[in-house]
């Protein structure tokens, strides 16, 4: 049974477009510097959510970290995605 090429050109089209414009942004975007202390702070986070609270602000912590693999021994990638973030409520 042949395969209608039209719902499949679409999203082609769709995902191309994206991902010629991604590529055209990082092409010509000046580098952006690296801060080295916020770099390890997130390499000290551990996997998970986790909140602090103090009396005037709250801090939130998130990681992830996951290797996924082409077959069982397969070339794989390792996802690393961790977040900072802090909320400050100060009365005026």
């Amino acid at each position: 049974m042949p395969l209608p090429i039209a719902p499949i050109a679409g999203v082609a089209l769709r995902y191309g477009a994206l991902a010629l414009a991604a590529y055209a942004i990082t092409r010509y975007s000046a580098p952006l510097r690296r801060d080295q202390r916020s770099e390890d702070a997130m390499d000290e986070l551990h996997e998970g959510v986790q909140f602090r609270r103090a009396e005037d602000q709250v801090n939130g912590a998130a990681r992830m970290k996951r290797t996924f693999r082409v077959g069982p021994a397969g070339p794989g990638i390792e996802i690393d995605a961790s977040a900072l973030g802090r909320i400050r409520f100060r009365r005026v």
